[in-house]
């Protein structure tokens, strides 16, 4: 979803292009599709298995088949794939071996070209069922580390109206269920959420885009019920508050190209939040920014920061503003071969607005993480990778300084695709 970014998937977009920098051609089938399986075989060490401050570390094995797939229209296509991951761990295999699936649809049309007047649709939609051991940089709204179901749905309509004139509509559906049917962990609470929004531009120069963005949202928090056990009497409004929230966005900015090869994009404003049916009205300045810059053949660097309110998944009765920034740099080297990423991100969630005075704390999170892929030939492919987390509290945080631990992971693995 464009007007709320999330920093973390600065890490994923990086690995999945150095993933896929020479990839094979696949096969065909017919004169359109392009059908690419793979499958990988990876080994990893985690300092802490269970990210606390106490936990034990522990290595796993993971291995992914899968595959991916486009077919070329005369003026659209349509990508997708699918996978399946297994997750075998040395220790405690019994309750920490994990399986994990999903799938995922891109739909694109135009009738024009880019730049030029006419209408263009895109459709994006997605399924997974996590293992709670996943990417260390997860944090963002996509789930906290935990067993869950993500489903994801977006739809965005655009018409170049002049050469200067521009204007979308757009709509998301994000379900986002964690599974607290046993005890291994704290509890969680997923939602269902939507927006509805668009946006205006008005190309005043080659470089420049005045943009005019809007979006209205609404959420319904798996909330209903208290299972982190807190003492009712230590709450504040004692549960007087109903699990529907909702909150609107209006923002300006720019955006486009600053040079040939550097693209941008910045907008602020104001939001509003009315968190569980209106128990707490929240409202600031909020920023949505991201920017792009191909500083040759074999320098790419990003650079994507925002903000935003949301209900808490950790705390009950609670809600959340988050402010985040991610930065990566990617360099290919070896005539193509080798591709190295680098990319920090930080988090500070505030809670804004909490039913229990224990829930009353901040929290920072700061992963950085630095990858190689090595393209062996035209099917195999090695990667590695070194990744550190460290997250703290503070604020009133009521004995919640447990909450604080670091965690590193080395990954090593190899990639066939066909």
């Amino acid at each position: 979803m464009k007007k709320l970014m999330i920093v973390a998937a600065l890490a994923s977009s990086f690995a999945a292009q150095a993933e896929i920098m020479d990839r094979p051609t696949g096969f065909k089938v017919g004169q359109r599709m392009t059908v690419r399986p793979y499958v990988s075989m990876s080994y990893t060490y985690d300092s802490n298995v269970a990210s606390t401050e106490k936990s034990k570390d522990g290595s796993s094995w993971n291995i992914v088949p899968g595959f991916t797939a486009d077919y070329q229209g005369e003026n659209w296509n349509l990508e997708g794939g699918a996978f399946y991951q297994y997750h075998a761990y040395a220790k405690n295999s019994n309750n920490l071996n994990q399986h994990s699936y999903g799938q995922n649809l891109a739909y694109n049309w135009a009738n024009s070209k880019p730049g030029e007047r006419g209408w263009s649709l895109t459709l994006r939609e997605s399924f997974q069922q996590i293992s709670q051991d996943d990417d260390m940089s997860n944090h963002g709204g996509r789930g906290a580390g935990r067993d869950r179901k993500q489903f994801q749905f977006a739809a965005a309509v655009q018409r170049r109206i002049t050469e200067r004139l521009h204007g979308d509509v757009e709509a998301t559906y994000y379900y986002l269920d964690y599974d607290n049917s046993d005890q291994k962990y704290a509890p969680m609470y997923g939602w269902r959420r939507w927006t509805a929004g668009g946006q205006v531009g008005y190309a005043a120069s080659k470089w420049t885009d005045l943009l005019i963005a809007a979006n209205y949202q609404g959420y319904t928090q798996d909330n209903d019920v208290d299972r982190g056990g807190e003492d009712a009497s230590k709450g504040r409004r004692n549960g007087h508050y109903t699990s529907e929230s909702k909150g609107f966005t209006l923002q300006t900015g720019i955006g486009t190209h600053a040079t040939e090869r550097i693209s941008y994009r910045l907008t602020g404003g104001w939001s509003r939040f009315e968190y569980a049916g209106g128990a707490k009205e929240l409202d600031g300045f909020t920023y949505q920014a991201s920017s792009s810059w191909q500083m040759n053949n074999r320098w790419t660097m990003m650079l994507l920061a925002s903000s935003y309110y949301q209900p808490s998944e950790q705390e009950y009765g609670s809600a959340v503003r988050v402010d985040s920034i991610g930065w990566g740099l990617g360099h290919t080297m070896v005539r193509g071969k080798l591709n190295a990423t680098l990319d920090l991100n930080f988090r500070h969630e505030t809670r804004e607005y909490t039913e229990y005075y224990a829930s009353e704390y901040d929290q920072d999170i700061l992963t950085g993480r630095i990858g190689f892929n090595y393209t062996i030939n035209r099917f195999l492919s090695a990667f590695t990778s070194l990744e550190y987390q460290v997250d703290w509290v503070g604020g009133n945080s009521y004995g919640r300084a447990s909450y604080d631990y670091d965690r590193w992971r080395w990954t090593v693995g190899m990639r066939l695709t066909y």
